[in-house]
């Protein structure tokens, strides 16, 4: 069993990564807000967060404006997605052999 993605495996990461993660497949973003929102974090805490996925290359954050407003966006990066899907993988071990 390989070990936790200490990155991916604090909680509000792993959340943020699972949010991401709905809509990896379609390679769309998630703005901000609508991010906040599903996770349950404040701008401060989000911001934080996304900063430390963003450094280790599992996030893309694209900033832009839409109707001279400024939005922020977030997606996940293809070593994101691999780097989620192997979590998720070391996580189903642990379940799956606690059931064994």
């Amino acid at each position: 069993m390989s070990g936790a993605n200490e990155i991916i495996h604090q909680a509000m990461r792993l959340k943020i990564m699972a949010a991401l993660n709905t809509v990896a497949a379609r390679k769309a973003a998630i703005e901000f807000t609508r991010l906040k929102t599903l996770v349950g974090a404040t701008d401060g805490n989000l911001g934080a967060h996304l900063e430390t996925l963003e450094k280790a290359g599992y996030i893309v954050i694209e900033k832009r404006f839409e109707e001279r407003k400024p939005q922020t966006r977030v997606r996940m990066s293809p070593a994101g997605r691999r780097a989620f899907a192997e979590h998720v993988a070391y996580l189903r071990e642990i379940i799956d052999s606690a059931g064994a």
